[in-house]
């Protein structure tokens, strides 16, 4: 177990032995914070956490868990509800695809969807009465850009993403009154391995394409700045504004016992 001597507290990052995990978990340490690495390559998390140990001097410890597998899942769980160090969970797991629904694999995309949705929620779900019944914590839920941009890549994997962003408003709904930060990040195409498991590995090398270093310290700007939502390759945020402006006014509207006039004189035999 973490023996944190933090005043900042350990922040617990998922899916942090590369990519955008691993950069979190040094920004992190480097503002402070003692750290719990999950991921399922050992060696990689141990090579981590024993750099930015000698870098930085917090406390960091490791848990190796597959969180597609119930028990490994489990095993976080419990860690988060258990453990009263934790102050920052960061919901970075997960794994995407490109492949249309004619190509893909459907049990690959159930284990995305476990993955993406299932363990996110979960995890959340274990910290969140932590952090409310103390008055104070943070979570951070990775997202996508396609989140909003659904066309863009594979239909199971921008559907996952459009979950944790919709989850994310409704945590912030929940949770605002109790002291608790919950932002989401939507991160556009970032070069991580990401690409190279999701079968389209020349993204990386994109001229369009973010580095991982740039993504985080740019979410943790937004996170600085008490954005609940943080879109790091959105240069105009108002465009961000108008468009929950423009979802939060059509809300209303669905409230109507009748159907719209368009729909009530359909022409027989269209079906």
């Amino acid at each position: 177990m973490n023996t944190s001597n933090s005043p900042k507290g350990t922040a617990l990052i998922t899916g942090a032995s590369a990519g955008i995990g691993a950069v979190y978990a040094d920004r992190l340490a480097k503002r402070g914070y003692d750290l719990i690495l999950t991921g399922r390559n050992a060696d990689r998390l141990a090579t981590l956490a024993s750099h930015l140990s000698a870098e930085t001097g917090r406390a960091i410890s490791t848990i190796v868990a597959d969180l597609n597998d119930k028990s490994g899942l489990a095993k976080i769980e419990t860690v988060l509800r258990e453990d009263q160090r934790i102050t920052m969970l960061v919901n970075n797991a997960g794994v995407g695809s490109v492949a249309s629904v004619l190509n893909a694999d459907v049990d690959e995309m159930e284990a995305m969807i476990y993955l993406n949705i299932t363990a996110l929620t979960r995890l959340t779900y274990a910290i969140a009465p932590v952090f409310a019944a103390r008055g104070a914590g943070t979570i951070i839920n990775i997202s996508s850009a396609v989140a909003i941009a659904v066309e863009a890549l594979n239909g199971v994997y921008s559907a996952s993403k459009s979950y944790v962003l919709s989850f994310g408003h409704t945590l912030q709904r929940d949770l605002a009154d109790k002291g608790v930060r919950v932002q989401t990040v939507l991160p556009a195409a970032t070069a991580t391995e990401f690409w190279d498991v999701a079968g389209y590995p020349k993204q990386k090398d994109a001229a369009s394409t973010m580095t991982a270093a740039d993504l985080v310290d740019a979410a943790l700007a937004g996170l600085d700045q008490g954005e609940l939502v943080t879109i790091p390759t959105l240069h105009d945020g108002e465009q961000w504004t108008r468009w929950e402006a423009g979802r939060r006014a059509l809300a209303p509207q669905f409230a109507n016992a009748r159907p719209a006039p368009r729909y009530v004189a359909a022409p027989a035999g269209k079906v």
